[in-house]
């Protein structure tokens, strides 16, 4: 029963998504069975993508995700490469019906850093592909073997431009429409294309590390779109060509980085109009302490580590275990025939015997 004056939850998500709150989008294009997600309109935390990447990976996370579009899945086989391309200047993407979306609520700039970290250190002595890049801001992040799979890669501006014009890029089979080879901008949104084709296309040369058992991650940035936006206008001919190239380019990309790791790979994409606030690094002050005492004053414990569960069941089913042995060692020793199971009594009473 709704009492009256009460207002449903579902009447305020759809009133905060219409507000701009939800109108952001993450979207699965493609996943393994080992990963299941859930078709619904359930919003995500935009700070809450990299534990939503991790979790499908099989790692873990510090802070629990109450979140019901990702489901348990298969644990004994987990995806070998998680690839997420953010695509800023759009909130919707159009894209196939085979894929799922889910609204983002309050979109905040997020990195991938944890989910590589963890990568990097549970699989140091393996060969991991790690890859982060922004093209329209020249950063770029490799580790393990992407150092040599993407050695050719164009990372900087410069390059980019210069590989756009060589033979074999996108630009000979690429339908332009309304778009122009002589602009900045354009040329800047079709460098980020031509980056997704050379990922697929230098991958395919070493298709031995997709087969590895080491994870694989792949976070790729494109502003290209939002650069189109401001030039033309969201309402020009050319930010909808842009758009519908984009969407043709990014479901080309999943299927081939899918088709790579023979059907073991997570593709998402995150359509952001507008990052609400600036990503910060957290720092920690020197009044810390007294200012820790003061918000605690009835001295409560401090919230367990979400490695809490797993030591205690390492620590208590090894103390049972001992236990077990304990008393089955001492259970045998009290019942033993000292004539017939002890080496010691046989020689001692066949010495005997000969005396």
């Amino acid at each position: 029963m709704v009492r009256r004056g009460a207002v449903p939850a579902a009447v305020l998500l759809a009133a905060a998504c219409l507000a701009g709150v939800c109108g952001d989008e993450f979207s699965i294009l493609r996943t393994p069975q080992s990963v299941v997600f859930r078709d619904g309109s359930w919003p995500i935390p935009g700070d809450r993508i990299p534990d939503v990447a991790a979790l499908s990976m099989g790692f873990s996370v510090e802070e629990d995700l109450s979140w019901p579009g990702l489901a348990v899945g298969d644990l004994f086989h987990r995806p070998r490469a998680t690839v997420l391309v953010t695509v800023k200047g759009v909130d919707k993407l159009t894209l196939p019906v085979k894929g799922i979306s889910y609204p983002i609520e309050n979109a905040v700039p997020f990195s991938l850093d944890s989910v590589a970290n963890a990568i990097h250190t549970l699989f140091s002595e393996e060969t991991p592909v790690v890859l982060q890049l922004a093209p329209s801001e020249e950063r770029v992040y490799m580790v393990g073997k992407a150092n040599s799979v993407f050695e050719d890669l164009s990372v900087t501006l410069r390059q980019l431009r210069n590989r756009l014009f060589q033979d074999n890029s996108i630009l000979s089979s690429l339908p332009l429409n309304s778009l122009s080879r002589n602009n900045e901008v354009d040329l800047l949104f079709l460098s980020e294309l031509q980056v997704l084709h050379d990922i697929a296309s230098l991958l395919s040369r070493h298709k031995h590390l997709a087969k590895d058992h080491s994870p694989d991650l792949y976070s790729l940035e494109l502003a290209g779109l939002e650069e189109i936006g401001k030039r033309y206008g969201e309402d020009s001919q050319q930010f909808k060509d842009a758009s519908q190239i984009l969407v043709d380019s990014l479901q080309k990309f999943a299927d081939e980085m899918y088709n790579l790791y023979s059907g073991n790979a997570v593709v998402e994409v995150v359509a952001v109009k507008t990052f609400n606030s600036p990503l910060t690094r957290k720092t920690r002050s020197i009044l810390q302490s007294s200012q820790s005492e003061s918000d605690n004053p009835y001295n409560l414990a401090y919230p367990y580590n979400y490695n809490y569960s797993v030591i205690f069941n390492i620590i208590l089913w090894m103390m049972i275990g001992l236990a077990l042995a304990v008393i089955v060692i001492s259970y045998n020793l009290w019942n033993m025939d000292p004539g017939y199971d002890s080496i010691i009594y046989r020689m001692t009473n066949q010495k005997i015997r000969m005396d």
